[in-house]
């Protein structure tokens, strides 16, 4: 016995001609998106556009009842259109870049979507919040105070609060007083505010390097020596003083540890750290610049896990400044690659932290 062919059972008997023949197009169309929600089908219906969506909810709004014979007729001619339909392309270029995006390089899609005047799909916040700090930074300068405080109010609470923290101070209250007022912003206006910034972003040429030249520089000082690194930013001072205090809040060194590291993460950390670089860096650390942090490492640890470490710093052999500072080093590496992995968080250094 052969089983029945699909929706056979909504088309017994044929409905009138005159009964389907009265429907629109538009008609047809209500019908088999509510058949098809009624049958649990997850329609993207929000990638239509916009003026798409509004008709087919009119027209839906505006039907009451089809019945079992012309539903199944709709269902039936969608049907055959379908099998009779062998291939579709997308609409337009800007169906054509949906249709290739990730499998044609992102230079290459924003250059045409540029040329042909496409707007990016999908929400341009996302481009926005996806933006490295030093594309976003010129924009709240350069913007109006309204713009740059919507800017800020569309970005997650941390990376808002670093762009903050890098404003002068005059230009953050001002901007952060201006958030105060966005409550009445309209979703057009806000979207609006979005297209124009992901423009600016489009626009931005595309560097050969993945980071900027401070955070370059900011990784290769961290594993630098500390002569090395204190020469280096005291002549970069006296020839570019805001690049040099970027880039001092770029660095971290191991006295930065109690300033940035939370006490809760030192376990964490530790468990990564070799036991002999451990003790050297803490043998070393017991005067000077670096002593907090060694403080702040055994506070943070359990009493007898603290004790422990003690007794074995005061029965190794005193270290030399060069073994003390590559131990250092290496235990600052390890922090950095933590945080890079996403495992701990370090808190964002003040405009003021020193290098």
């Amino acid at each position: 016995m052969t089983e029945p062919k699909p929706l056979a059972r909504l088309s017994p008997p044929s409905a009138p001609a005159s009964t389907v023949a009265r429907l629109t197009r538009k008609q047809k169309a209500a019908v088999i998106v509510r058949f098809l929600l009624s049958e649990g089908a997850d329609l993207p219906l929000s990638e239509l556009p916009e003026p798409l969506q509004a008709e087919l909810t009119a027209q839906m709004g505006a039907m009451r009842h089809i019945d079992r014979d012309t539903l199944g007729e709709v269902v039936s001619e969608f049907a055959a259109e379908l099998e009779g339909m062998g291939l579709t392309f997308p609409h337009g270029v800007s169906g054509a870049l949906s249709a290739l995006d990730g499998r044609i390089s992102p230079r290459t899609a924003a250059r045409l979507r540029k040329e042909a005047g496409v707007r990016q799909t999908g929400d341009p916040w996302d481009q926005v919040r996806d933006a490295p700090v030093e594309h976003l930074l010129p924009m709240l300068t350069g913007e109006s105070t309204e713009v740059a405080a919507v800017l800020l109010s569309k970005l997650d609470v941390a990376r808002a609060a670093d762009l903050l923290g890098r404003l002068p101070g005059e230009d953050a209250r001002r901007i952060t007083y201006a958030m105060s007022r966005t409550g009445k912003v309209t979703p057009d206006a806000v979207d609006r505010i979005g297209l124009s910034l992901a423009a600016q972003l489009a626009d931005i040429p595309e560097s050969a390097f993945g980071t900027a030249p401070v955070k370059r520089l900011g990784e290769i000082l961290n594993l630098s020596a500390s002569e090395t690194r204190n020469a280096l930013l005291e002549g970069l001072n006296s020839t570019d003083s805001d690049f040099a205090a970027e880039l001092r809040r770029t660095i971290f060194t191991f006295a930065h540890i109690p300033a940035r590291l939370g006490a809760r993460d030192v376990p964490r950390v530790l468990r990564e750290v070799d036991q002999g670089d451990l003790v050297t860096a803490l043998a070393t650390a017991q005067t000077g610049e670096d002593a907090p942090a060694a403080a702040f490492l055994l506070d943070s640890l359990s009493n007898r896990m603290a004790e422990a470490l003690r007794e074995q710093i005061a029965e190794a052999p005193p270290p030399t400044e060069t073994e003390g500072e590559a131990a250092m080093t290496r235990i600052v590496a390890v922090i950095r690659k933590l945080e890079d992995a996403g495992d701990i968080t370090l808190a964002t250094p003040g405009r003021d932290t020193g290098g």
